[in-house]
């Protein structure tokens, strides 16, 4: 923004009905209110002398009987039982009660027999879904068409909830459990969609992949970037 040209007429006109105008707002204010500017202005108070250490040691004689009211009670409540709040607190027992993964539907007893204890075992419930015995097989088989790295292929193919009865990392929250959700249970059922088909039979053909999908070029010989 460039400065003022306080030489222009028009700006020093501009400047000129500012100032009467604001002069004249602040007599307007001083005529409204001059009987509380007077007041304020004449206020008069009978002189006592007093120092900033007169005003501390008042403040601190005030609080002394809060101090020893305090002690009082605090040394009477030190001897007193102390009263619950409730008469029956619940442990873990009772918690478990009515609230197992087996009771609450998550588990079935005859597929994973571990949910399935009396009230008195107190242990958390298993997290981990009994493993399937065809996957079992694999562990304990040769090489290369069994072992370690096949059964974990082959576990990788489950959905996470059907081998884990909860979350195990903050990575399964997107789509778990989504067959138990709206969009699960109203799938379509004709869901699939023949895009290479569709794309062929169009009236302009099959076309190319966008730039984005191609591989990366870095700049050589064979490149001019110029």
């Amino acid at each position: 923004m460039p400065p003022i040209d306080m030489t222009n007429p028009a700006t020093i006109k501009f400047f000129i009905e500012n100032y009467e105008k604001t002069a004249r707002l602040r007599m307007r204010w001083n005529n409204l209110y001059w009987d509380k500017l007077n007041k304020a202005a004449s206020l008069t108070r009978e002189e006592k002398g007093y120092r900033v250490e007169d005003v501390l040691k008042e403040t601190m004689t005030g609080g002394l009987p809060t101090i020893t009211r305090d002690n009082q009670s605090g040394a009477r409540n030190k001897r007193m039982i102390p009263i619950r709040d409730g008469v029956f607190i619940p442990g873990i027992k009772d918690m478990k009660k009515g609230h197992s993964i087996a009771e609450v539907g998550l588990a079935d007893p005859k597929k994973d027999p571990t949910v399935n204890r009396p009230d008195t075992d107190l242990k958390p419930d298993p997290k981990m879904r009994p493993i399937h015995p065809k996957h079992k097989k694999l562990i304990y088989k040769g090489l290369p068409n069994f072992g370690r790295e096949v059964y974990l292929k082959e576990r990788n193919k489950m959905a996470p909830e059907d081998k884990y009865y909860f979350l195990e990392t903050t990575g399964w929250e997107y789509g778990w459990r989504l067959s138990d959700s709206y969009f699960g249970r109203h799938a379509p059922q004709y869901g699939r969609v023949w895009l290479l088909t569709r794309g062929a039979v169009s009236r302009s053909g099959a076309q190319p992949d966008p730039d984005h999908y191609q591989t990366i070029k870095l700049p050589g010989p064979n490149k001019c970037n110029m």
